[in-house]
């Protein structure tokens, strides 16, 4: 079970708060303002937490100190920029995504090396899919991709091993990197290369072909 924290309990964060509760993840939502708690409605089974969503007592409070993801989702870039910030720097929380309504500061989200959602058409879908695919593996958002580091699941098939470039081809991705399950060797590969079962492969895939790749990733 993971532990997320939601900053905004708008449209968004609050429909964005129950997907996750109702997948299992411990959640708590933060909103400066109390009435917003209410959208979150009678079924929901996470907590609340009153309060400014980078305020650093706020955020222990939360629970910042335990969590594995935390999204910024307020209406505002600049506090889900700070929220951001704060959560990242000050609290390495692992996976930290924020909502940005103005693709001009797209860049500077970039180069501060923060997951993001931008898009005027955003729901809440596209950052559950983010927090969920992550499977502790996410490491970084460039454009339309996203780079995944994770052991190599093949328990689904018959098979132990795997080319490198039937899954590239199936997939439509590129591996960069591999390592040995016992860590002997890493490598980058070529086509012929060979992965194992519980190789630690890197990965860079197109946002919308992760949940049909995520069967080969070990939760």
């Amino acid at each position: 079970m993971s532990n997320v924290i939601v900053v905004g309990c708008g449209r968004v964060g609050s429909q964005l708060a129950n997907m996750l509760s109702d997948n299992g993840s411990n959640v708590c939502v933060i909103d400066r303002n109390p009435d917003a708690f209410a959208n979150l409605g009678r079924n929901f089974n996470g907590s609340t937490v009153q309060g400014v969503g980078f305020d650093e007592e706020t955020l222990v409070k939360a629970g910042v100190e335990d969590c594995d993801v935390m999204a910024a989702v307020t209406q505002f870039d600049n506090t889900n920029l700070m929220c951001a910030e704060v959560a990242s720097r000050l609290f390495d929380v692992p996976h930290v995504i924020a909502r940005l309504y103005n693709p001009d500061h797209e860049r500077a989200y970039m180069q501060l090396g923060i997951d993001y959602v931008c898009g005027t058409s955003l729901v809440a879908e596209d950052v559950f899919s983010k927090v969920v695919s992550g499977h502790g593996a996410h490491l970084d958002t460039f454009g339309e991709f996203e780079v995944l580091r994770f052991s190599l699941d093949l328990s689904w098939t018959e098979k132990r091993t795997i080319r490198v470039s039937e899954i590239e081809r199936d997939h439509d991705i590129r591996i960069i990197a591999f390592e040995r399950g016992d860590g002997s060797a890493s490598s980058i590969p070529t086509r012929d290369s060979i992965l194992y079962n519980g190789d630690s492969v890197l990965v860079c895939v197109r946002h919308e072909l992760i949940e049909s790749f995520s069967r080969y990733i070990q939760d």
